[in-house]
């Protein structure tokens, strides 16, 4: 009896969380992924939330996607109106081809609005947000990087998008240049191009995790929608 209460308290703990429709996707694209679909609204078009874990997440263990970022943020309670897919990279970078794999799949599965299509990642996976964001600017709306960087190159292409770069003025692990290099790089091409860096004081490789937990960064996400 004791053992049924426990499944039953857990069930409602999830529900609670919003976690019910949490599951993982495995051998459809390249990258495995965690989805979760908003369940009160699931006949409507949603919109996508991708996101892109750093190094110390890459593996073949699904799980280790949630020790931090979105998925850490919706298991401590956080309702995200979107479509929520975060991929695992099994090793080395994150492959812009490979993470738009995942994306048409989710579109082909899913009742997606794809005038509102984001992405965000952190240290490696902010590189990999700001290089899939660098060659396939045309297939989302917004996106968000912190403590990353990204390819100088793409800069006249990442104008295109709104962006938000962020980046701790004590990481010592990926040094903030990175991010002012990318953003000097649109602002060359574009000094109009709706891209801005915030400097986090006091902020080092691993405490700006924080901003995963706070309203802003899914507040001016969402607010995003291409025409």
């Amino acid at each position: 009896m004791k053992l049924k209460q426990l499944y039953i308290a857990l069930f409602i703990l999830s529900s609670a969380f919003g976690f019910s429709q949490l599951k993982t996707i495995t051998n459809k694209t390249t990258y495995p992924f965690w989805i979760n679909v908003p369940e009160k609204e699931s006949t409507e078009k949603q919109p996508v939330l991708i996101f892109l874990h750093g190094k110390s997440l890459s593996g073949t263990d699904l799980n280790r996607v949630r020790r931090y970022g979105v998925l850490r943020a919706m298991d401590k309670g956080r309702k995200i109106p979107a479509i929520v897919v975060a991929p695992q990279l099994a090793k080395g970078s994150w492959n812009p081809d490979n993470v738009l794999e995942v994306l048409e799949y989710v579109k082909k599965n899913y009742n997606v609005d794809e005038s509102r299509i984001y992405v965000c990642g952190m240290s490696l996976g902010g590189y990999g947000t700001l290089h899939f964001a660098g060659k396939y600017a045309d297939k989302i709306t917004a996106a968000v990087a912190i403590c990353g960087g990204g390819n100088v190159k793409d800069g006249c292409k990442l104008a295109t998008i709104p962006l938000w770069i962020q980046h701790g003025d004590i990481d010592y692990i990926v040094p903030m240049s990175e991010s002012k290099k990318v953003v000097d790089a649109i602002k060359k091409c574009d000094e109009k191009a709706d891209v801005t860096l915030t400097i986090i004081k006091g902020g080092n490789h691993g405490n700006v995790e924080r901003l995963f937990h706070e309203d802003a960064m899914y507040d001016w996400l969402f607010k995003q929608k291409r025409e």
